[in-house]
This record gives C-alpha cells, sequence and structure tokens, in this order.
C-alpha cells in the first residue's frame, strides 16, 4: 500500500513530504528554494548545529538547531506564524525533522531538498559571516559564535549578569562564574571543568569561590588581580597593564577598570580591579568588567568583540557606554552587566557607527 501511495504522488509530481506521505510541509529543489527565501515574509532558518552554522551558511539565516531541547521554545520566540519557515539542514534529514515539529505547531514549512548540500553543489552562495543578530541557544542559554581570522570558531554563551562562558579550540574559559543573583542561577556542575578561569574583581556578583571550585580541575588556571588570588590563596596575578601568553593560540592583557563619579570612587577604586582582553587566534574580545567610560579607552585599539557594562552607580550609564563605544569602536558590542538598565535603545543609536550591538540576558 505504501509503494502505491508512493508511486501516486510521484504521478502526480509531489514531494514524499506533502500530503501524500500525511506531512504538513513541502520539501522543494535549490532553484525554487532560493527563489523562496527572496520573499520578505519567509524566515529562514537553518537548524544545523552552531559549529556547523559558523563553517557556513545561506545568508540571512538564523541558527536553531532541532537537535537542542528548546527547538520548540525558541521557534516559538524568535519565528511568526503568519509567515513561511523555510528549513534546512546539511542533507535534508534533520530539517524535516524539523518540519514535522514546526508543522504540528502550526507554522507553514518549507525544506530545501538536498539540504546545504545540494545547495552548495548549485554554487549557490554561503557566508560565513557568523554570529546573527538572534543567537543560538544551548542548554537554555543564547550562544553567538564567531570565526577567528584563521577560521577556527569561538561560541560565546550568555550565562547572566557579568557571567560569560567562552568555548575556543577545545579549550574552555569561564568570565566571573557566579552560581547565583537574584532568582537568576547557573549549575556549574553541569559544564565541562575551566582551562582559564578570569575573575575582574572581588565583588560577589564576580567572585564566587565555590563556583571557581566546581569548575576547577588540577589544570585549570585561575587569572585575576592581586586581592582576588589573595582571598581565594591561588591565582595567575595580572595588574594592569600585564600580559600573560596561555598558549600558542591564546593571551590576555589585563587593563584598567575603575569609577570616576565623585561619590562612587569607593566602589572601583582606580588600580585595583581588571579589564581583560582576550586574543583568541587573531581575534580580541575586551571584557570590560566594572568600569566607567575611563580615558584609558581610547588606547584600545582594534576590539573585535566588546563587553561594556551599563548601571550606575557601579558602572557607565547609557550616555557613558555610547562614549565608551565610539571611543573603543568595536565590531560587536555586548552590553552587560546592566541590571534594571534600559539597554533596548542602544542598538539605533550606535547603528551609524558601524557597531552590531546584541542585547542578551546579561541583567
Amino acid at each position: 500500500m505504501k509503494k502505491a501511495i508512493t508511486f501516486l504522488c510521484t504521478l502526480l509530481g509531489l514531494s514524499v513530504h506533502t500530503a501524500c506521505s500525511q506531512q504538513a510541509f513541502e520539501t522543494i529543489n535549490v532553484k525554487k528554494f532560493s527563489q523562496l527565501i527572496q520573499d520578505p515574509n519567509v524566515q529562514l532558518v537553518d537548524v544545523r548545529t552552531a559549529e556547523e552554522f559558523a563553517e557556513g551558511h545561506i545568508e540571512n539565516a538564523i541558527n536553531i538547531d532541532v537537535n537542542q531541547p528548546s527547538f520548540l521554545q525558541q521557534a516559538g520566540q524568535q519565528l511568526q506564524k503568519d509567515k513561511t519557515v523555510a528549513v534546512y539542514c546539511k542533507s535534508g534529514r534533520r530539517a524535516s525533522k524539523a518540519g514535522e515539529m514546526l508543522a504540528k505547531e502550526g507554522f507553514k514549512v518549507i525544506n530545501l531538498k538536498g539540504g546545504i548540500l545540494a545547495w552548495k553543489l548549485k554554487n549557490m552562495p554561503v557566508t560565513e559571516e557568523t554570529a546573527k543578530a538572534s543567537p543560538s541557544m544551548q542548554n537554555g542559554k543564547e550562544v553567538d559564535i564567531f570565526t577567528t581570522p584563521n577560521g577556527k570558531t569561538v561560541q560565546i554563551h550568555a550565562l547572566m549578569h557579568a557571567s560569560i562562558r567562552i568555548v575556543f579550540d577545545g579549550k574552555e574559559i569561564e568570565i566571573d562564574p557566579v552560581r547565583q543573583l537574584g532568582s537568576r542561577t547557573t549549575d556549574y556542575t553541569a559544564y565541562p571543568q575551566a582551562d582559564y578561569i578570569f575573575v575582574t574583581h572581588e565583588h560577589g556578583d564576580h567572585f564566587d569561590q565555590e563556583a571557581i571550585q566546581q569548575l576547577s580541575s588540577p589544570n585549570t588556571r585561575f587569572i585575576t588581580n592581586q586581592r582576588c588570588a589573595d582571598m581565594a590563596g591561588r591565582g595567575d596575578i595580572l595588574h594592569n597593564g600585564d600580559r600573560l601568553t596561555l598558549s600558542d593560540l591564546i593571551s590576555v592583557e589585563a587593563v584598567p577598570a575603575y569609577n570616576i563619579t565623585e561619590g562612587h570612587l569607593q566602589f572601583h577604586p582606580k588600580g585595583r580591579d581588571n579589564g581583560y582582553i582576550l586574543t583568541l587566534d587573531g581575534l580580541r574580545i575586551y571584557i570590560a568588567g566594572d568600569t566607567e567610560d575611563i580615558p584609558e579607552m581610547a588606547d584600545l585599539h582594534d576590539i573585535d568583540i566588546a563587553f561594556l557594562p551599563c548601571n550606575q552607580p557601579y558602572t557607565m550609564t547609557p550616555d557613558q557606554l555610547l562614549r565608551a563605544a565610539r571611543l573603543i569602536r568595536p565590531r560587536i558590542l555586548f552590553p552587560y552587566h546592566y541590571g534594571q538598565t534600559d539597554v533596548t535603545t542602544l542598538p539605533d543609536l550606535l547603528k551609524a557607527d558601524g557597531i552590531d550591538v546584541r542585547i542578551r540576558h546579561y541583567e
């Protein structure tokens, strides 16, 4: 019976993923797919992993990994049901799985026959401009993907507030890991042990000794300022201006982070705390720590990605952050450590400066 239905579908010219196979989505060839996705009412979704997406994808696609448990949740947040969803994967199998799941949720879905492999065989263009404005998700956390000048992948996981996880070249890098702030938590026992842990300063929303312990193995390097090293009884100590080479591909420079507004100087006095510039295979990431728009920012050059804090009285106001961004001029800017400060206007305010501002859950 199944063979007869398939034969009938073939005679009628219908895809096996349409009504004849009792599946509520359509599979179309490269030519039709390329025409379809030119329509502004079509939402293009790459359902592969973040790593595959970073290696090359169809322009304007967003990445939602179908094999992540949060796939439908993220689809519901990022996609509109009144617009067609065009999905693709490597060869078509995962996109078919995604099509079935989305169709059951009420989406109209079109699948690319043969996936991105068929797309490339037809000499259709792909882009390696990774880290789209819409992040992928892993374990409920937002993940932005970047590529170094030599083609290596860097994953940046938005955990919360000032806590950042970076995965690069098989290395786990944790920035200011903290287990709990208010109702928000991060279970570091579920994460791989870190190769490198960086802490900017001693405040409890940046320095959590139990989180550090949970992430540490005998080979973990803990890199911090003098105060935190003294409190922890260990660590590689960096003062403002110090540099450290960690591997052939990873180096770090400690830079100043302090308050300049009268009445706030006691929070982060000059010379005590660190910001960091991480260089990962040529990709330069500035993690500012708790600071205001200090004069030393004018000396920072060739920053690809910047994390700038935004909540007074402890760090910067939105206006200060705008000034800092225009001094540093990163390609990508993540406002972080922003508490209840409204940072939603920043992308439009910095658009004319050519700075791509990305708002993630760094409350």
